[in-house]
């Protein structure tokens, strides 16, 4: 299934906030969006997902999701946004609640889930006894049970430590790895673009226009080698260098807002 943002802008009164922005994320790809502040990731994220109508233009499916998939589209937030009176077992449950899972398919769902985001021994654990890195781990354990085509991320690494987000990089990189499941990533962080994506789209100042989209040159399983750490600065430097003027200058708005 690809996902296919076509001429979208979008504003906020007399803001505008995104102008003609399209690109396909094919099926199995990892798109990451990044930008200078302000310039309309998360509104684009929030319309690719349908949370959000486009002034102009559309975000479309197109082709047919995997043939266990619950929900096609899927979000991961920034704040995993979890239920403080559920167990982790019940949080990644909620989703299917209102399926036509029988219950023992949804116990394998959610086993399956668990499993493949190292929570199986965490399933009776309420979210206040889970570190920041856990509690997002069971906020991605939930997108999972619902079987998407395509994840959408929201700067879900942002408020973590700096250990906590490499390790969940790295999960990242094995849940993706199969191909089965393709993601569009907004992040501030160009380390986290250039590990995860296998294109990165490059947003200008508001409004949000394309400027560039970069594609990355080295298998995802490759790029946390050793090996690999002076192309992967080379090509976040390239990043850099595409937004910097622009980032400057609307940190320079926030500032004198």
């Amino acid at each position: 299934m690809d996902l296919i943002a076509d001429h979208i802008s979008h504003r906020f009164g007399k803001l505008a906030v995104l102008d003609d922005v399209s690109f396909t994320v094919s099926a199995g790809e990892v798109v990451a969006i990044v930008g200078p502040s302000g310039c309309g990731k998360s509104t684009l994220l929030s319309i690719l997902g349908g949370l959000l109508r486009p002034d102009e233009g559309a975000a479309e499916l197109r082709g047919a999701p995997p043939a266990d998939s619950l929900n096609p589209l899927t979000f991961v937030f920034q704040d995993s946004a979890l239920l403080p009176w559920s167990t982790v077992e019940e949080n990644v449950e909620f989703p299917l609640l209102h399926t036509a899972l029988t219950a023992a398919e949804r116990r394998a769902v959610i086993d399956d889930a668990l499993l493949r985001t190292g929570l199986v021994d965490f399933r009776t654990t309420y979210p206040k006894q889970l570190s920041g890195g856990m509690r997002q781990r069971v906020g991605i354990a939930r997108a999972l049970a619902v079987r998407p085509a395509i994840l959408l991320m929201d700067e879900p690494l942002s408020a973590l430590d700096s250990q906590t987000r490499e390790l969940l990089m790295e999960d990242f990189v094995r849940l993706l790895a199969d191909g089965a499941m393709g993601a569009v990533y907004v992040t501030h962080n160009l380390e986290e673009a250039v590990r995860l994506a296998d294109r990165v789209v490059v947003l200008s100042r508001r409004p949000g226009r394309i400027r560039e989209i970069v594609t990355i040159p080295m298998m995802r399983a490759e790029r946390g080698g050793s090996g690999a750490r002076a192309q992967m600065v080379s090509l976040q430097g390239e990043l850099w260098s595409l937004i910097r003027n622009e980032a400057i200058d609307a940190e320079r708005e926030v500032q004198h807002a």
